[in-house]
């Protein structure tokens, strides 16, 4: 049975708390390999080599930062099938489906590369008598994210690659039912010349996020998942003085009105309910027709295409 790692300061770290999670192949339904759930002493270790590594990040200037991101964005782009198969083998996405989720992820990196720009403060020569104004920006230290099954790829690099960027070091706490991914990235992003123990991978349950929650070294934390969860980590994170950035679920309704065209309106709707299974967070839960006419035009529409 393979046995998925942790990512602690620039190595695979094996679990040492004895707890492990299944990880399902969705295609059969068999377990392929156990995630370890860590513990509150393993966050704790890794907390520790990120505040060791984050200082001399924080003074690498922001083009060196932005350096690195550039190379991570070629290592992607070079490794985007591998990627992409990994993730596929864990979440059941189709081969493409999977390489959109590593490509929407990638773009965020991409616009990283901009930092020396964005991170620039601001001056205002005489704002009053006598008194001149002026804004840095600096990192915070050492930031947290915990981020779901449904995107393993985008959503983290959604919230690392800018955290890094500005010169954080960053502990993920990734969802145990596709973890592998987040390790290869965490992997890669120190190949492009990022330094070990700058960006770590822990794995966990509800354990590993309270230690992240209650860990006074960790500045800020970011969660995408569900609304009950949402309001738990950004009750408890901010109680503890974090910054917290929480997003519960985001399922849509599409209102179809009586002009649309009929034919692309089902189609959307099917390609938004069952894409990706329907576990995207713009997915079409709720369809609705404005009048009864415009309904069963739709209804007609989408039996149609069903039957083509």
């Amino acid at each position: 049975m393979k046995e998925i790692t942790h990512y602690i300061g620039g190595e695979r770290v094996k679990g040492t708390s004895g707890r492990f999670s299944d990880v399902f192949n969705p295609a059969t339904g068999e377990v392929q390999a156990r995630c370890p759930l860590a513990g509150a002493d393993e966050f704790a270790r890794a907390v520790e080599i990120a505040q060791e590594a984050q200082p001399a990040w924080a003074a690498t200037n922001p083009q060196r930062r932005a350096r690195v991101m550039m190379e991570y964005v070629r290592l992607l782009n070079r490794d985007m099938d591998k990627l992409a198969e990994a993730l596929s083998s864990e979440h059941g996405k189709t081969f493409p489906d999977a390489k959109g989720d590593v490509q929407r992820g990638l773009e965020v990196v991409e616009y990283c590369i901009g930092a020396p720009q964005l991170l620039k403060g601001e001056y205002t020569d005489g704002a009053g008598p006598g008194i001149d104004m002026y804004s840095m920006r600096q990192p915070l230290g050492v930031c947290g994210g915990i981020t779901p099954f449904n995107f393993p790829a985008m959503i983290p690099l959604w919230m690392y690659a800018p955290a890094l960027a500005c010169g954080n070091a960053f502990i993920l706490k990734p969802s145990e039912r596709d973890p592998s991914v987040p390790v290869m990235l965490a992997e890669l992003a120190e190949e492009a010349g990022l330094p070990k123990g700058v960006l770590q991978v822990v794995h966990g349950d509800k354990e590993a996020v309270d230690a992240m929650l209650d860990h006074p070294a960790i500045q800020s934390v970011g969660f995408v998942g569900s609304t009950p969860v949402a309001e738990y980590i950004y009750g408890r994170g901010c109680s503890n003085g974090k910054r917290v950035q929480a997003f519960g679920g985001a399922k849509n309704h599409m209102i179809v009105m009586p002009d649309a065209d009929m034919d692309q309106a089902a189609d959307a709707l099917v390609g938004a309910g069952y894409g990706a299974a329907g576990e995207r967070c713009m997915a079409i839960s709720v369809a609705v027709p404005v009048g009864d006419e415009t309904a069963d035009r739709l209804i007609e529409s989408w039996c149609r295409g069903s039957r083509s």
